[in-house]
């Protein structure tokens, strides 16, 4: 996102949208894979097409079911049946399929992945988590620290001056209001070394679209909460973050 660019709320229905569309190609796939093959099956045996019929009519049917729980339980906000497992298809099966059909539609991988995130956010939530504070962990990247601030808070952000340039203050007044470990990482790797260390139930992260996607899919079935970042000067530069929105999403997993 160039400067000056505004980011738009991610809309969940536009992911919803194209995993009912993915959907109905995977369902005509497995029709095909039946159908075709049926004519040889007869001349092995009469009943082999049958059988056939019945495998694939029942894969067709756990994909059609599995698509209708996923859009109740992002429609109600509750916990339907299976939300674990099926947030669990999503990251790992679907979103590689979503990602290539949104771009034949002409759909940019970062709008397929904020759409992502919103629908992520929605199935973790739906589970009504309730964790204890020092359970949860705040991950935040280093690119919300003013590039020109002499004190580097990575990995110890208690060494924050608190002067109110950037976001960082109000994140490490959050943290401490309601005692949650938090943690700035200069990348993935690190990302996922503070993770390992401090085994919380529940992580908060704040990142861009790519980041946040493979972070929830290297964390699964770790429930992760992801809040993007706003980006008025480019990518990992001087970047924001809606401190009011990580408040209000930690408020609705807090025991």
């Amino acid at each position: 996102m160039s400067k000056g660019d505004s980011q738009q709320e991610p809309k969940k229905r536009l992911f919803v949208a194209l995993m009912g569309v993915t959907c109905i190609l995977v369902v005509g796939l497995i029709y095909l894979g039946w159908w075709i093959p049926t004519m040889g099956l007869a001349n092995i045996h009469p009943e082999l097409p049958r059988l056939a019929g019945m495998v694939f009519g029942v894969l067709s049917g756990a994909a059609l079911l599995g698509t209708l729980l996923l859009v109740l339980t992002t429609a109600l906000g509750k916990d339907i049946l299976f939300t674990k497992f099926m947030r669990g298809v999503v990251i790992k099966f679907l979103l590689p399929l979503i990602e290539q059909i949104g771009r034949l539609c002409g759909i940019s991988k970062d709008t397929i992945r904020q759409s992502f995130v919103a629908m992520n956010n929605s199935l973790v939530i739906s589970q009504r988590l309730k964790i204890k504070p020092d359970r949860i962990l705040i991950l935040l990247p280093h690119c919300l620290q003013l590039s020109d601030c002499e004190i580097k808070v990575t990995g110890e952000i208690g060494k924050c001056l608190r002067c109110g340039r950037c976001d960082i203050m109000g994140l490490a007044d959050l943290a401490q209001k309601y005692q949650v470990d938090i943690s700035v990482a200069t990348g993935g790797t690190l990302a996922r070394k503070v993770i390992i260390e401090k085994r919380p139930k529940l992580v908060l992260a704040v990142a861009c679209e790519r980041d946040l996607t493979s972070g929830i899919k290297d964390c699964y079935p770790l429930p992760v909460i992801g809040v993007l970042n706003e980006r008025p000067f480019g990518p990992c530069f001087n970047t924001r973050v809606d401190v009011e929105k990580l408040d209000e999403a930690l408020r609705s997993v807090l025991l």
